[in-house]
C-alpha cells in the first residue's frame, strides 16, 4: 500500500466512521419505532451512503476517475447498492440463522461491508492510474 492509498484508507475509515454513526443511530431508531430489521438497514444504509458519497468526494480520495458527477454518483450508489444487498445477506444470517441481537449483527456486518465498498470503489472510481476517463455529454 501506498502512502497516498493509506492516506486515503485512513481518510475514508473516518469518513465512514461518521457515515457509520449516522447509520447505526437511524438503524436504532428505526427498530425503536418498529420496523423491520430490513426495513431499518436500508434506512440507515441510504442516509450512510450520501454522507459517505460526499465525503469521499470532497475530502477523502485525491484522483477521480469519471469526469462526468452524475456517472460517478450512479457508479458509488450502484456499489452501495451492492454493499447493501451484502449487509442485508449478513444481517440476516446473523440474526436468522446465528441468533444474534440486530444490534450486535450490524457491528461485524459493517466491518465486512466496509472493506468490501471501500476496495470496490477505489477499484472503480477512485484509482490513482485510470484505466479510462468517462464523459458524458449532454
Amino acid at each position: 500500500m501506498t502512502v497516498s492509498n493509506l492516506f486515503e484508507f485512513v481518510r475514508y475509515a473516518l469518513c465512514s466512521a461518521l457515515a457509520l454513526a449516522i447509520d447505526f443511530a437511524l438503524y436504532l431508531l428505526a427498530l425503536r419505532m418498529g420496523q423491520a430489521v430490513p426495513v431499518a438497514a436500508a434506512l440507515g444504509f441510504s442516509v450512510g451512503l450520501m454522507t459517505s458519497y460526499v465525503l469521499s468526494v470532497r475530502w477523502v480520495f485525491l484522483q477521480r476517475r469519471i469526469l462526468d458527477r452524475r456517472q460517478e454518483l450512479l457508479v458509488f450508489c450502484t456499489v452501495g447498492v451492492a454493499g447493501l444487498l451484502l449487509t442485508q445477506l449478513l444481517l440476516w444470517l446473523l440474526v436468522q440463522r446465528a441468533a444474534m441481537s440486530p444490534e450486535w449483527a450490524k457491528l461485524p456486518t459493517a466491518v465486512l461491508v466496509f472493506m468490501f465498498n471501500f476496495s470496490v470503489r477505489k477499484a472503480l472510481l477512485f484509482a490513482s492510474l485510470p484505466l479510462r476517463k468517462i464523459r458524458y455529454e449532454n
